[in-house]
């Protein structure tokens, strides 16, 4: 019986410790996009623990490749009990939910949430996810844990920079000098950064890269008190977001520093910032050129364009005639009006006498389909100069990855600034925060009061404007949201432009905040802006001549061209297709006939992306770097409802 219990123990040992040896750790397969951030949330661990277990993965995830996880509760901690323990609500965020919103619903700060969701401040919030919602009758310490951290290290790559690193594990400049102090002025490739835990105190050598020269040991840093200051001008169009983001600093720590900032962000003012930061340098507003033809002899561009005729489905339509096909397909008409309009830049560049070959594809797609890979690999498309296409955003991203290697320039022309980024990848659409912050970086650049009247339904706005242009003073509404005129009065100044940014589609609203302004016109001078197209505008119930009174004010990707260039492009159009063109067909004239005049100067289409911005009938093409990768397009469009009772561009 003695042997009977004894061997049931040992067979309990061993299936405990069996146990407790899988739990450890898990695996996880990397899907296309998912970040370290996202997948530490996932498992309830830090991006440091994932970095421990997988070093291969701070140069970055592969789709498909496996990725040890640590289980939440493996390190070591030793615990002591204390009186009380925190309770913690939790919240999943549901669809079309905002931070202010959540923030609202529990009464809390939007630092207390951040602080309590680290994630949210470098991946926002996302449907589905679970936040952590800080309690304020908790105490603040319920369970004293001293945790013995592991130290995580980051050895430094050419061109790597302080932010770059820091950006890379979540932590802030600030913090990555403090764990290593004697990087403070310069940042060696090949040096050890301490980027969680502390290091063994002993006395470290910076590798020097010229191998002739000794490697001298530094001196100890001694602890100094008083803290250093730069002074910094702001540039134009700069805001107190992107100057936050540019020091890595929070907008409130930036405004303790220049409490002159709550007045808003003024060209040439000069900002205090701590001595510590480098500050990069800031890529000027690009010069608008006229292009001309500069490439001369032999020197031939192939351009390729790529675009969804689905030809196959056609042929292979029994049930529907050609004729009856293309009244039903918007998709197809689209695409031929592109092709019309890329056609007439084809046309035009052969008047000018441009030495290109055009090459143009059916490239077959659907939103998450096309035959592109087949195309490159049979036409070696590799060889190119530029690629126009495809259309849908997914297959565009796989044209650039494809032909990255080669770096050929694949320009987009219909898809949003989002997803995978590429370096030869160039969006020809701005994104709709820049087309948002280009209007309140012309209504600052002019001096001007800026006053926003947003509908409480619009909580993604009120968001925006919040988190990024804190210059802005909001309306007060009354309890049943409506407008409350002496309050929006109250907020005009005599000695500026009042600029009214207003975001509703409710009528009422709308009129209040109409005839409020056109009462104040006697003593104070006052314009109407929306910064997104508004519906209710357009109906009879608005009266369009108030709106020109106004002088209503958008930002807008394309204009209204009444220029001769313009009135040529159009009567050329309509004498070749027997229609005037539409908005997809000057899109695809300009995009086409700016890429021939681009390729034309004797330059890669990159360096000219670099060196100018140029605009055409109706499209500016403004290109800057992104620090993820590729190129965004920033050419905006400022109009306004002249007196006249025509659009024009503001100056």
């Amino acid at each position: 019986m003695m042997k009977y219990f004894f061997a049931i123990c040992i067979t309990a040992l061993l299936f405990n410790y069996n146990v407790f040896s899988q739990e450890k750790n898990s695996t996880h397969k990397v899907e296309k996009g998912e970040t370290i951030s996202q997948i530490a949330i996932k498992y309830n661990v830090t991006p440091y623990d994932i970095y421990q277990l997988n070093p291969d993965a701070q140069s970055g995830l592969k789709p498909n490749s496996i990725l040890l996880i640590p289980k939440s509760g493996a390190k070591q901690k030793t615990t002591v009990p204390a009186k009380s323990i925190v309770k913690t609500t939790t919240h999943e965020v549901a669809p079309k939910e905002t931070l202010y919103g959540i923030e609202k619903k529990y009464g809390i700060s939007d630092e207390d949430l951040k602080k309590a969701n680290p994630s949210l401040e470098k991946e926002g919030l996302k449907i589905g996810q679970i936040l952590t919602i800080p309690s304020k009758s908790s105490p603040k310490i319920a369970v004293a844990t001293v945790i013995q951290e592991k130290v995580v290290y980051h050895e430094v790559l050419p061109k790597e920079t302080k932010y770059s690193i820091a950006k890379k594990y979540g932590i802030t400049i600030q913090e990555l000098e403090k764990k290593n102090p004697e990087i403070v002025s310069n940042l060696p490739v090949g040096y050890k950064l301490v980027i969680k835990g502390n290091a063994p105190k002993i006395e470290k050598t910076i590798p020097v890269v010229e191998a002739k020269k000794e490697i001298a040991k530094p001196n100890p840093v001694k602890a100094v008190k008083a803290v250093s200051y730069l002074n910094y001008e702001v540039k134009p169009k700069e805001t107190l977001y992107s100057l936050s983001k540019m020091f890595g600093m929070t907008q409130e720590e930036l405004m303790k520093l220049n409490p002159d900032l709550s007045q808003g962000v003024v060209e040439g003012m000069i900002l205090k910032v701590p001595g510590t930061i480098t500050i990069p340098a800031v890529e000027s507003k690009k010069e608008y050129a006229v292009l001309s033809k500069k490439m001369g002899g032999n020197d031939r561009k192939k351009l390729v364009l790529l675009l969804p005729f689905n030809m196959p489905k056609i042929e292979g339509d029994t049930v529907n005639s050609t004729a009856m096909r293309l009244k039903k397909d918007k998709f197809l008409n689209m695409t031929l009006d592109f092709y019309a309009g890329a056609m007439m830049a084809i046309d035009s560049a052969k008047q000018i006498g441009l030495s290109l070959d055009v090459k143009i594809y059916d490239s077959q797609e659907t939103k998450n389909t096309s035959n592109v890979a087949s195309i490159i690999k049979e036409n070696n498309l590799e060889n190119s100069d530029a690629v126009v296409g495809p259309f849908y955003l997914t297959n565009v991203e796989k044209t650039a990855e494809l032909l990255n290697m080669n770096q050929v320039p694949v320009i987009s022309p219909l898809s949003k600034d989002i997803g995978n980024s590429f370096s030869n990848l160039y969006q020809t659409i701005p994104t709709a925060a820049v087309v948002k912050n280009t209007m309140f970086d012309y209504m600052r650049a002019k001096g001007g009061n800026m006053i926003a009247v947003v509908d409480k339904k619009k909580e993604t706005m009120i968001q925006f404007i919040k988190e990024n242009h804190k210059d802005v003073k909001f309306s007060v509404l009354a309890a049943n949201g409506s407008l409350l005129p002496e309050n929006l009065k109250s907020l005009f100044v005599k000695d500026k432009m009042n600029y009214v940014v207003m975001e509703t589609g409710n009528t009422g609203m709308i009129k209040s905040t109409m005839a409020t302004m056109m009462g104040a016109m006697a003593m104070y001078r006052v314009q109407l802006v929306i910064l997104e197209p508004n519906e209710t505008l357009d109906t009879d119930e608005i009266n369009f001549v108030n709106l020109t009174k106004l002088k209503l004010m958008y930002p807008s990707v394309t204009r209204e061209n009444e220029s001769p260039g313009a009135l040529i492009f159009d009567k050329e159009f309509k004498k070749k297709n027997k229609i005037a063109p539409s908005a997809f067909a000057t899109r695809g004239f300009d995009i086409t006939f700016d890429t021939m005049m681009r390729l034309s100067q004797g330059k890669k289409y990159e360096e000219t992306a670099n060196a100018m911005a140029t605009e055409q009938v109706d499209n500016k093409f403004e290109y800057y770097k992104k620090e993820e990768g590729g190129y965004t397009n920033k050419g905006v469009y400022i109009l306004y409802y002249d007196t006249d009772l025509t659009i024009k561009e503001a100056n």
